[in-house]
């Protein structure tokens, strides 16, 4: 999947935002800022840094499979109990030998994420204010690949619908999708509209290698967990993924952060953000001003998915009936609103398939407004490291919280038991000795509860 020099016309540098050039079609380059872009398996990567941002999610990569490792190693541990019954040693053989092979089918798939030869320059990873989040894992939308390309059919084809009637009465100028995923919905209105430059945007390198492999019509082969098995077999089945036919030329893959799309203004007749507005780290108000510098007066940008917020902060968490002025005030005029009931996440395999209410919200460009300031995902205090930390009433609360937990934790030595801990506080004078017992208690359920959970990666 290479960049021709009609869709090489769309983008810009993500660090300047002047025009980009593939000198002798080595790949996309910024003359401004003498930074070469590469690619995985033909993708470009655009992002801001995109050396060290590659070498995190090669580190997520590596720590995923550590991380596979050990559960294999825990179930063929757990396989050695000679109480289990029947029935509970197929279960954990099956995911035993799942977990390897699944080690094995990703390797496979990120191979293209093993780039060598490069020098992570993390100072200037920061200074550019890019990360990816932490709380974003490769796998994180992993069942999401499965629905797309393997059982997903009645989900898929009803989104695409549902979007494609939103676009109904734009010009036929190239359209973006942000936040696109494992690339299904861009995949379907590409083939609906073949005339049309279609181009999906994502920043997670697993979802976009997957939709590159099954968009040239290949196979990929992975293993689906799902969240609720139906029977004994379903913990663990391997699925072949698969596009019902070679996507057409006009789709292109793009691997991206939707806070730093890396595009000229204006060049596109269309915005799609499928699930992306209530979970993008922005409030809804500051990314429809960056939507807005994307579209050409009269272009229009369609919404689909949740409006469930997930903003930290209240006033951020909008209301249905908020959306509209807050699209207006970003220069958007002839605000429609639509919902649908669509099958959600229904794996054969799982019981957790259910029914989602979804939005449908088209909102026309009127006018142009002021251009944000640049995404950043660091203060400069943390940046730059010349200016006071700033003593913030969470920053107080969690230092008074770390040095109590710094003490409890130097109580732990393998021989006291809560009781002894208590007795020590009291002894301290901190609190009572019922009320350490109660506080203690309280502080070791955090810990072992923390201690139980599995990282993202």
């Amino acid at each position: 999947m290479t960049v021709d020099a009609t869709i090489e016309s769309l983008f810009a540098c993500p660090r300047c935002d002047k025009g980009l050039t593939s000198p002798a079609q080595t790949g996309l380059h910024c003359s401004a800022c003498q930074l070469d872009f590469p690619s995985l398996d033909g993708v470009p990567v655009l992002v801001a840094d995109p050396i060290t941002t590659l070498g995190e999610w090669r580190q997520r990569h590596h720590m995923l499979l550590e991380k596979l490792g050990r559960e294999q190693q825990r179930l063929d541990g757990e396989l050695g109990d000679r109480s289990l019954s029947e029935p509970a040693r197929r279960r954990l053989k099956l995911l035993a030998d799942a977990k390897a092979e699944h080690i094995v089918e990703l390797k496979t798939l990120l191979r293209p994420l093993e780039l060598t030869g490069y020098q992570a320059n993390y100072e200037t990873y920061l200074a550019l204010r890019t990360r990816v989040p932490s709380d974003h894992g490769l796998t994180t939308y992993y069942p999401n690949v499965h629905r797309d390309w393997c059982w997903g059919d009645d989900e898929n084809r009803r989104s695409a619908e549902l979007v494609s009637g939103a676009l109904h009465g734009i010009d036929d100028g190239p359209r973006l999708l942000l936040g696109a995923g494992a690339g299904r919905l861009a995949y379907d209105l590409a083939c609906g509209e073949t005339s049309i430059r279609t181009i999906a945007l994502d920043f997670n390198p697993m979802l976009l290698l997957v939709a590159a492999a099954v968009s040239r019509g290949g196979t990929v082969t992975l293993t689906e967990f799902p969240i609720a098995p139906k029977r004994l077999q379903d913990f663990a089945v391997t699925r072949e993924l698969h596009a019902p036919s070679r996507a057409p030329d006009n789709l292109q893959l793009v691997m991206a952060d939707a806070l730093r799309a890396p595009f000229r203004p204006q060049v596109f007749s269309a915005v799609i953000t499928p699930w992306l507005i209530d979970v993008i780290p922005e409030s809804f108000d500051q990314f429809a001003t960056r939507v807005n510098q994307l579209l050409p007066k009269s272009g229009r940008w369609v919404i689909f998915g949740s409006l469930a917020f997930g903003q930290p902060r209240p006033r951020d968490q909008l209301a249905f009936e908020e959306v509209e002025s807050v699209l207006a005030a970003a220069g958007f005029a002839n605000v429609n609103f639509d919902e649908a009931e669509i099958p959600y996440m229904c794996s054969p395999a799982s019981r957790h398939g259910r029914r989602e209410q979804v939005v449908i919200i088209r909102a026309d460009k009127a006018k142009s407004v002021k251009k944000p300031p640049r995404a950043i995902s660091l203060p400069d205090w943390i940046v730059k490291g010349d200016a006071p930390v700033p003593l913030s009433e969470p920053f107080q609360m969690q230092a008074a919280s770390t040095r109590i937990h710094a003490f409890l934790m130097s109580l732990i030595d393998g021989k006291r038991s809560l009781r002894d801990m208590a007795a020590v506080v009291e002894q301290q004078q901190l609190m009572s000795a019922a009320e350490a017992e109660s506080a203690i208690r309280s502080f070791l359920i955090k810990m072992y509860e923390d201690s139980q959970r599995e990282t993202t990666y």
